[in-house]
C-alpha cells in the first residue's frame, strides 16, 4: 500500500511570541517493510537556522530555531510512503522466551537494529514489579516469544480503558497501569516495561495508523492519528515484530513508522521550546491517505516524489 500523510502541527498564542526552537521527527523511516519515496517539512515563519542529523536509531531529526515575531507557528510534513506486510510468518510461535533473553544479553551489536540498547529501563518505561508480574503471567516457562508477546498485548487492550483525559505525556506508567486507563503511549510504555521487566528487548515505535470511515461516511479532514505501538525482538531468525497492545492487532499495512526509540522521549515527532507570556493552544492534524483518494478536504492529492515512486 502507497499512502500521502500529512501531518499539521498548529500552536497559537495569546501574545507575540518571540523565539521558539524544535526539534522534529517527521520524516517515516525506511526499513525492512517500508520505503519512503519523499518527505518535507514546511514552518512558518520561516525558521532563521535550520539543520538535520540522523539520530543514535536512525532517526532523522530537524532542529529549526523561529527568531521572527510571531502568534502562530505551523509545522506541516508531507511524505509519501509504501507499506508492506511484513515477510515473516505471522502464525510463527518463535523461540522459548527465556532464548531470546539470553541471546539479547549476549548481542555484541550496539547498532540501532540491535536488541542491546532496547533491554533496560529508561525515566519513562522503568521497571515497576507489579507491571513485570502482570508480564510474567503470560510468559510460564518455555512459552514462545511471539505467544508471550501476543498475549501481553491482549491482555492490556481488553483490561485498560481507552481514555485521553486519564493521563497527559507527563503521566508515569506505574499510575496509568494502577488506573488501568490512558491512550497509546501508556499502553506502548506499559508493554515495553513489562517485557523489559523479564529482560527481553522491546522498542517504542512513533507513527500513523490509518483509519477507515464507516461505511456510507466520508473521510473527515485530520481525522486520521499520530500513533504509537511496540516493536519485540523476538530472536535472531523472526528479528523485530510489532505488536499494537491499543488495538489488539500486528502492526501491518496500516501502521506507518516515523521512528523508533527507546520511549516516547527518543521518537516525539515534534518538541519546541517556546518563549512566551501567555496561553498557547495546539492542534494536530494528520491525514493519510492511499494512493487514488483525494485530501478530505477535496484537493487532489499531489503526487509527491513521483520519480522516486515505482512504476
Amino acid at each position: 500500500m502507497i499512502y500521502t500523510v500529512r501531518h499539521r502541527t498548529t500552536y497559537s498564542y495569546d501574545t507575540t511570541l518571540s523565539f521558539a526552537r524544535c526539534v522534529l521527527r517527521l520524516t517515516p523511516k525506511s526499513n525492512d517493510f517500508q520505503t519512503v519515496f519523499g518527505s518535507e517539512i514546511d514552518v512558518t515563519p520561516a525558521p532563521t537556522q535550520r539543520f538535520c542529523h540522523i539520530g543514535p536509531f536512525g532517526e532523522e531529526t530537524v532542529f529549526v530555531t523561529i527568531e521572527e515575531p510571531h502568534d502562530e507557528l505551523v509545522i506541516e510534513s508531507r511524505s509519501r510512503v509504501e507499506v508492506r506486510a511484513p515477510s515473516i510468518d505471522q502464525n510463527a510461535p518463535g523461540p522459548a522466551w527465556e532464548t531470546v533473553r539470553t541471546e539479547s544479553f549476549a548481542a555484541a551489536d550496539i547498532g540501532p537494529e540491535s536488541p542491546a540498547s532496547f533491554i533496560y529501563p529508561t525515566a519513562r518505561t522503568p521497571i515497576l514489579a507489579e507491571i513485570t508480574a502482570f508480564a510474567r503471567e503470560s510468559f510460564p516457562d518455555g512459552q514462545p516469544i511471539v505467544t508471550g508477546a501476543d498475549l501481553v498485548m491482549r491482555r492490556i487492550h481488553d483490561s485498560f480503558a481507552y481514555d485521553p483525559t486519564a493521563t497527559d505525556v507527563t503521566t508515569p506508567i506505574g499510575e496509568a497501569f494502577a488506573a488501568r486507563a490512558g491512550v497509546c503511549q501508556d499502553f506502548a510504555h506499559i508493554m515495553i516495561a513489562a517485557l523489559r521487566g523479564l529482560g527481553l528487548p522491546a522498542a517504542y515505535v512513533s507513527g500513523y495508523l490509518r483509519t477507515i470511515p464507516p461505511p456510507g461516511k466520508p473521510r473527515l479532514a485530520g481525522a486520521d492519528a499520530t500513533h504509537a505501538w511496540v516493536s519485540v525482538w523476538c530472536g535472531a531468525d523472526l528479528g523485530w515484530i510489532g505488536f499494537d497492545p491499543t488495538n489488539a492487532i500486528r502492526s501491518g499495512e496500516d501502521h506507518i513508522t516515523l521512528a523508533v526509540g527507546r520511549d516516547y522521549g527518543d521518537v516525539a515527532p515534534v518538541d519546541c521550546i517556546m518563549l512566551a507570556s501567555g496561553e498557547q493552544t495546539l492542534k494536530v492534524a494528520v491525514d493519510v491517505i492511499p494512493d487514488g483518494e483525494h485530501w478530505p478536504d477535496g484537493d487532489v492529492v499531489r503526487p509527491l516524489f513521483p520519480d522516486k515512486a515505482p512504476a
